[in-house]
């Protein structure tokens, strides 16, 4: 089946201009094209993995940018998932490297670890720790979210049916509130919300080749979420892990897409636009909060430049390859502040962590929002400056 995948590439380039790490480095080796030729030259026996070889596989985002923009549909998806699994297997990583991938996996799907972590990451910024772990300190966002969605939240007139929301791991613990604005919206479109007690997805782990442990923790949830026919999803790349893995899950944005019902009251703001990659291109859901956005009386919503190109979250990416994913911030950073927009606004939680702190480096920090928060606070009449006065940045 790989090989299958790997023989429909007919190397056009068609994918140079949307990868991320072509885009800044101009090699063709840290291209679709160029990691194909690799995965290609090990499966023939004529390349071995070693460090140079998995550091291109590594400097892979895992945007997907490629997939929407491949001509000859190679499943460009797949080919890097089974590649990364195979470099777990395969490859003998550094101790330091061992070392960083092992504590990240033993705190982000564990929420009380989690949150833990984030207590103590003020005190790692001033300790003199190894460069290697500094990321792991450098990329904590300063927010927390205390607020949670109720276990069930009846629905408001006609019921259109129930959905479980799914609450996430670092969503839970870092955009509770996220989650709480996300079922106040489908309330009030109609739908019973229910929050069971569940695990994490997986998403990260899949993303950084731990196959077998994602698909433990995805198991798993698919148990915590039996009984419901939809799950509604409000983090980009945990919506598009759970549709590969066959589970019920639609983003929020196609449920929001039926016909509305909720009233919308003015909300006089400006907000830059940046769609997630796993919703853009893993999801084929280019601009997917552009539509119920634009039902916002006076809203003015503006798509910063380069929306085919990755921030550099990438699920655990911008602590294992801190330089790139620097990089690529900063640049997004810039994208956004030339909009002249009064917030930020995205549909996965990285992403707002990414760009943010990337802003904070440039000493020009905005308010950072999930669109869902836009549409709660136009329907519980917010008003700008409220919203703005108490949201995260």
């Amino acid at each position: 089946m790989i090989r299958e995948h790997l023989d429909d590439c007919v190397h056009c380039g068609f994918c140079l201009p949307t990868c991320p790490t072509y885009v800044i480095w101009r090699e063709e080796m840290d291209s679709p094209r160029g990691r194909i030729q690799l995965m290609e030259a090990h499966l023939d026996g004529t390349i071995a993995l070693d460090r140079t070889v998995v550091e291109h596989f590594d400097r892979c985002l895992g945007c997907m940018a490629c997939v929407s923009s491949c001509p000859s549909g190679v499943a460009y998806d797949r080919l890097i998932v089974a590649t990364r699994d195979t470099v777990e297997q395969e490859f003998a990583r550094s101790g330091g490297d061992r070392a960083v991938r092992g504590l990240l996996f033993a705190v982000l799907p564990h929420r009380r670890r989690l949150r833990a972590a984030l207590r103590l990451a003020p005190l790692g910024r001033l300790a003199p720790l190894p460069r290697r772990f500094r990321p792991l300190v450098e990329i904590a966002p300063p927010w927390r979210s205390l607020e949670q969605p109720p276990r069930l939240m009846p629905a408001a007139g006609r019921r259109r049916g129930t959905v479980a929301l799914l609450a996430g791991c670092v969503q839970s613990v870092v955009f509770g509130d996220v989650n709480a604005a996300t079922a106040r919206v489908l309330a009030a479109e109609g739908w019973e919300v229910a929050v069971p007690r569940q695990s994490c997805c997986g998403a990260l782990s899949a993303h950084a080749g731990r196959t077998a442990e994602a698909e433990r923790l995805t198991e798993r949830l698919r148990d915590d979420l039996s009984g419901f026919d939809v799950i509604a999803v409000n983090a980009a790349g945990c919506g598009s892990h759970l549709k590969d893995h066959g589970l019920a899950a639609v983003d929020v944005s196609e449920l929001l897409a039926e016909r509305p019902r909720a009233r919308l009251y003015p909300l006089a703001l400006r907000v830059a636009y940046h769609d997630s990659c796993h919703l853009r291109h893993a999801q084929r859901l280019p601009a997917a909060y552009r539509p119920p956005l634009g039902r916002i009386p006076a809203l003015d919503v503006v798509e910063a430049a380069e929306q085919d190109v990755c921030c550099g979250s990438a699920g655990v990416y911008n602590v294992l390859q801190p330089g790139a994913a620097r990089e690529l911030g900063e640049r997004k950073a810039g994208h956004v502040l030339e909009t002249s927009a009064q917030a930020l606004t995205s549909a996965n939680p990285g992403c707002l962590v990414q760009i943010s702190q990337a802003l904070h480096r440039a000493r020009r920090p905005l308010p950072a929002l999930h669109p869902i928060e836009l549409i709660d606070a136009s329907i519980r009449n917010t008003g700008a400056m409220r919203l703005l006065a108490g949201a995260r940045r």
